[in-house]
C-alpha cells in the first residue's frame, strides 16, 4: 500500500470526527449568539380598575419564565381596585428582582393599587400630570334604613355574634362596629405603606408623611420618591432597551387580557365614544359598595 493511499484512508476515517467537531462549534456559536438576537420586550397593560388579579399574574409570570423575554414594560392606567388582587400583582412584580428587569410606565392615573403594584418595579417612569400616589384605604357603603322606615319595611335578622352583621345598610352602625372598621382599615393601610416601603426603600417616617390618601402629579411624586424618572411610554420603553444593551428596533411581545363578551358589548362601545368615561367612573381611590380597596 503506497503512502498515498493510506493518507486517503486515514482522511476518510477522520472525516466524522472532523464533521462532528463542527457541528458543536456550530450549535455552541449559535446559543451564545442567540439569546442577543432573539431576545424581545414584553409588555403587560393594567388599564382598568383591578378587581381581579389572575390574568395579570399569568401574564407577568409568563413572561419572567420565557427565556425569549429580556425584559418587561408594565403599563399602568389605573385608579387602583380591591386590596387582595392589587397585593398579589404587587407579588409578582416583586419575584422580578434578580431575574429580569421590569419597568413600570403610568399613563393617565396610577394612583392607589395602580401605584400598589408599580413600587417594586426596578425603575417607575410618570408623565409630568399623570395622577399617582393615593396610598390609602376607604370602605363606604350606603345605608337606607331610613328609607325603610319611611316605607314601613323591617328586616329580621337572628345571628350568632354580636357583630356578625356589622355593616349592615338596613340599620345604623355602633360605636363598636366604627372601631372595628377602622382598626381593620388602619391595618390595611399600614400593610400599603410597609410594602411600598420595602419595594422603594423610602425612610419609612417620610413615606408616613405622604401616604395619607394624597393624590400627586408625577412632578409631585418626582419630588417625593414615589417615581424615578419623567417620561412617556417610549421614553420608559427606549430606557429598557438600552438598560438591555438591545436594539431600539427591538420587538415587543404584549399579554392582552380577553374582554369577555357582554363587557365588550355593554362598555366597548360607550368607552369608544366616550374615553372620559373609563376613569371618570372610578376616580382615585373610589370604591365599590361594600368593599376595602386601595
Amino acid at each position: 500500500m503506497t503512502n498515498r493511499q493510506k493518507i486517503t484512508i486515514v482522511c476518510i476515517l477522520a472525516l466524522p470526527i472532523i464533521i462532528g467537531m463542527l457541528l458543536v462549534i456550530g450549535r455552541s456559536s449559535s446559543s451564545t449568539l442567540s439569546p442577543k438576537v432573539f431576545k424581545k420586550i414584553g409588555l403587560v397593560q393594567v388599564n382598568e380598575v383591578i378587581l381581579a388579579s389572575e390574568p395579570y399574574v399569568k401574564h407577568l409570570r409568563e413572561l419572567r419564565e420565557d427565556d425569549a423575554i429580556a425584559g418587561v414594560l408594565l403599563r399602568i392606567d389605573s385608579p387602583g381596585g380591591a386590596v387582595a388582587p392589587a397585593q398579589e400583582i404587587y407579588q409578582e412584580v416583586l419575584k422580578y428582582r434578580g431575574v429580569k428587569p421590569l419597568i413600570a410606565s403610568f399613563g393617565n392615573v396610577a394612583a392607589s393599587g395602580g401605584y400598589y403594584i408599580a413600587s417594586p418595579a426596578l425603575r417607575i417612569f410618570a408623565n409630568p400630570g399623570s395622577i399617582t400616589a393615593s396610598i390609602g384605604v376607604i370602605f363606604r357603603f350606603p345605608q337606607y334604613f331610613k328609607l325603610m322606615d319611611k316605607l314601613g319595611i323591617s328586616m329580621q335578622v337572628l345571628k350568632s355574634g354580636g357583630v356578625k352583621d356589622m355593616g349592615s345598610p338596613q340599620r345604623e352602625m355602633t360605636q363598636q362596629e366604627k372601631q372595628l372598621f377602622q382598626k381593620m382599615l388602619d391595618n390595611i393601610h399600614n400593610q400599603f405603606i410597609e410594602d411600598v416601603h420595602r419595594a422603594r426603600g423610602m425612610n419609612i417616617d417620610s413615606l408616613r408623611r405622604i401616604a395619607d390618601g394624597r393624590i400627586m402629579t408625577g412632578q409631585q411624586a418626582l419630588g417625593a420618591g414615589l417615581v424615578d424618572t419623567l417620561g412617556s411610554f417610549e421614553d420608559a420603553s427606549d430606557y429598557l432597551k438600552n438598560y438591555l444593551g438591545l436594539s431600539p428596533n427591538t420587538g415587543v411581545i404584549e399579554k392582552k387580557q380577553h374582554e369577555s363578551f357582554w363587557k365588550t358589548l355593554v362598555f366597548g362601545e360607550l368607552e369608544e365614544k366616550f374615553p372620559f368615561l373609563k376613569s371618570s367612573f372610578f376616580p382615585a381611590g373610589s370604591y365599590f359598595l361594600y368593599d376595602r380597596q386601595f
